[in-house]
């Protein structure tokens, strides 16, 4: 882990850029290098609009789409009973690509996953979403109506002196979700890592159960 700081500065713009900073060394730490691109909502998630969102590769194969405003400081934010404070990834198996103008498959994806995580954000704000937990959207919901999560932690979860991690969301068929309900998620994720699923969320493939 980076060791850039162990303490912050008393300023508040200090604390936050410091803070910042500190989770950028861990999502490299974890995910690999940030992609040039990061993209920015026209209305900030803080005064009620959408999160951000930034892209990392290198540490597994494809691209990790990860949240950075959940958590705005080591004593506020998004928390749960393995973390203090978190934040969201999810993966396409797609090389990144900058352009929003193509149909790209990891364009898709990106798409598919942001209506995901905005909803997901504002839910771990009131709601402790643990490990093996799983989602379900009402169908009559716009744009997310009907899909199906499971979550997991991802990487060196709490292995810093934060206790800060990060939550995978993983986007599932709904035979797959069932599955884990009455199985268990630990044997969902064992096939879905046998597949080589494990832990996208692009949905251009077979269910594994």
């Amino acid at each position: 882990m980076s060791d850039e700081t162990d303490s912050f500065d008393d300023s508040e713009n200090d604390f936050e850029d410091e803070w910042y900073r500190w989770k950028e060394g861990y999502y490299r730490e974890v995910l690999g290098q940030q992609e040039d691109l990061v993209q920015h909502a026209l209305i900030p998630y803080d005064v009620g609009g959408a999160l951000d969102l930034y892209f990392y590769s290198g540490k597994i194969p494809g691209t990790a789409m990860v949240t950075m405003e959940l958590s705005p400081s080591p004593e506020e934010g998004s928390s749960n009973d393995l973390m203090d404070r978190y934040e969201f990834v999810m993966f396409s198996r797609y090389p990144f690509e900058a352009s929003e103008k193509t149909d790209s498959p990891f364009q898709k994806t990106m798409r598919d996953c942001y209506p995901i995580l905005n909803l997901m954000g504002r839910y771990s704000e009131q709601a402790t979403l643990n490990p093996c937990e799983t989602v379900e959207f009402p169908e009559d919901m716009e744009d997310v109506g009907g899909r199906c999560l499971i979550l997991n932690a991802w990487g060196e979860e709490c292995q810093n002196e934060y206790n800060f991690g990060l939550m995978l969301i993983m986007e599932v068929h709904r035979s797959e979700m069932n599955f884990a309900r009455e199985h268990g998620p630990d044997e969902l994720f064992m096939r879905l890592d046998e597949a080589g699923y494990y832990p996208y969320s692009d949905m251009d493939r077979e269910s594994v159960v």
